[in-house]
């Protein structure tokens, strides 16, 4: 067994089902970016700790130690040897979105033509181009056809097209020797658009993270509070606050203010965030985030969980910041007692990105609370009624 260990990201797990299964190209290595001090074979793991393969990054090969076991419809995710087996001749019909009307009469007219049983082959790797979920792309597919056979397959969209059409292909080829394409377009069944609603609501019902960052002492845990609070007023959403101080002493006491340690302190803000959007609540947070990588890295996990990420800058200048300083930490700062303070001896990256930016000098909260709002309900996120 190999000492050293490796979670490899989500593309790369898909991929690594697929060479477990049986289902990767023969003449296509695997790859995985393991870290470049680890030499030799090295345990790869799945989110939750399982050593699925040892895998030699100089070779690019991989020796099995077990399949995935976590994942909806996990059940459906099944080695090509085993469909063959059970599904002789059969037609494959690869589902990258929900089958529609025309698609469905498409498989029907197939099978009654060539006499062979169609397998929906459902892509379920990580693919940027799915409009649904994909556990939602495998309910629809069973509800578009509930009497055929639904594989799941973990094939994950390659950004070259060419070599995403190669892959594919060679995925297909696995399960079946004919391959059917459909169109993806056109009318939905009542059972199938109902699917197709419930996991892709409306813009402004989806779980929303609303994430205030600027200097300390610019206004943005004030301004948060407010919008925390007009929302519980609102009465239509939850709501979870996830004030900085608050989280560092709850959720990241022991954490010093190294760089290192307020990248991971956000970094856990934002899997909690992700988390409160996956389920479609509303996530308020108003922690510094100097950094800007790591403001993307949490806008990435909201985006993940299915949620909209709104950054809001509160560009109160620096001087004003230190004009407030009731707790007196600039002032400690300029006199050397607080080491990588932002601002002062750390630096603040000004985000690009940003939905509003907001400066709180001489304004009211109301005033601020409203331009915030006001470009939240521009960007379809909230509906305005509050």
């Amino acid at each position: 067994m190999s000492d050293a260990q490796w979670t490899p990201d989500a593309r790369e797990l898909a991929d690594l089902e697929l060479v477990l299964l049986g289902a990767w190209p023969a003449d296509r290595r695997l790859d995985v970016a393991v870290p470049d001090e680890v030499h030799g074979p090295v345990e790869l793991l799945d989110p939750e700790g399982l050593p699925l393969a040892t895998y030699d990054r100089e070779s690019r090969t991989v020796r099995a130690l077990a399949r995935p076991t976590y994942g909806a419809f996990r059940r459906l995710h099944l080695a090509p040897a085993d469909v063959r087996a059970e599904h002789p001749h059969a037609i494959a019909v690869l589902v990258e979105q929900p089958l529609t009307v025309d698609d469905v009469e498409a498989v029907v007219d197939a099978e009654e033509r060539t006499g062979r049983r169609a397998v929906l082959i459902v892509r379920t790797g990580p693919d940027p181009r799915r409009t649904l979920t994909a556990p939602a792309l495998v309910r629809a597919a069973l509800a578009a056809l509930p009497d055929r056979p639904v594989v799941a397959v973990a094939l994950a969209r390659r950004p070259e097209p060419t070599d995403d059409a190669d892959l594919t292909a060679a995925v297909l080829r696995a399960y079946a020797d004919e391959v059917l394409a459909v169109r993806g377009t056109g009318r939905l069944t009542d059972r199938v658009a109902a699917i197709v609603s419930a996991d892709q609501p409306p813009l402004d019902e989806r779980g929303l993270v609303v994430f205030f960052t600027g200097l300390s002492g610019s206004g943005k845990s004030t301004i948060a509070r407010a919008l925390y609070d007009l929302v519980l007023e609102d009465g239509r959403r939850t709501v979870t606050s996830l004030d900085g101080d608050v989280v560092r002493h709850h959720l990241s006491k022991g954490l010093g203010f190294s760089k290192q340690d307020r990248e991971t302190n956000i970094a856990r803000i934002g899997w909690v965030a992700a988390e409160i959007a996956r389920h479609r609540g509303v996530a308020i947070c108003s922690p510094i985030a100097p950094f800007d990588a790591t403001r993307k890295q949490v806008r990435a996990m909201v985006e993940e969980a299915g949620g909209s990420f709104a950054l809001v800058h509160v560009a109160t200048p620096l001087e004003e910041c230190e004009r407030r300083d009731r707790k007196g930490l600039y002032a400690k700062a300029r006199a050397g007692a607080i080491p990588e303070f932002t601002g002062i001896s750390s630096p603040y990256e000004v985000p690009d990105d940003a939905l509003v930016s907001v400066d709180t000098t001489g304004r009211t909260v109301p005033d601020v609370l409203d331009e915030v709002v006001g470009a939240l309900v521009a960007a379809g996120l909230w509906d305005g009624r509050a």
